[in-house]
């Protein structure tokens, strides 16, 4: 092995409203904030999501090919169906099927959760 991942990253305009997103979306917290990057984690010391400033980013428009998808998230969830209005409260945008945007434009999918994965727990309080 040569290594780890250690953050999925995502440039956006306001890494601070982007982290709250994904925040919400999966229950972690932001465990390290600074001006130009922002990191949601299950812990300080565990990989997550990391948010960095990029000023003049543009979101994608997929599926319109005009600004190509730059990455993609799959979300596991009990139930799709339950959990698009959720989503969508937080700010996604739904675009099609099981595909959503996040406030930033980064694309995500909704996704059952597998069998041999461990069930999800419903802190929706």
């Amino acid at each position: 092995m040569i290594g780890r991942i250690h953050h999925v990253v995502l440039d956006c305009a306001d890494p601070y409203a982007l982290a709250q997103f994904y925040s919400q979306l999966l229950g972690d917290p932001i465990t390290y904030e600074s001006t130009d990057w922002v990191v949601v984690s299950t812990s300080s010391q565990a990989s997550g999501l990391a948010f960095q400033l990029a000023p003049n980013h543009k979101p994608p428009t997929w599926p319109s090919p005009a600004v190509p998808q730059q990455s993609h998230l799959d979300i596991m969830v009990e139930d799709v169906a339950a959990a698009t209005p959720r989503v969508l409260s937080l700010g996604a945008t739904h675009l099609e099927r099981d595909v959503f945007a996040d406030p930033a434009g980064h694309t995500f999918c909704l996704i059952r959760r597998p069998g041999w994965a461990d069930p999800i727990p419903d802190t929706h309080g």
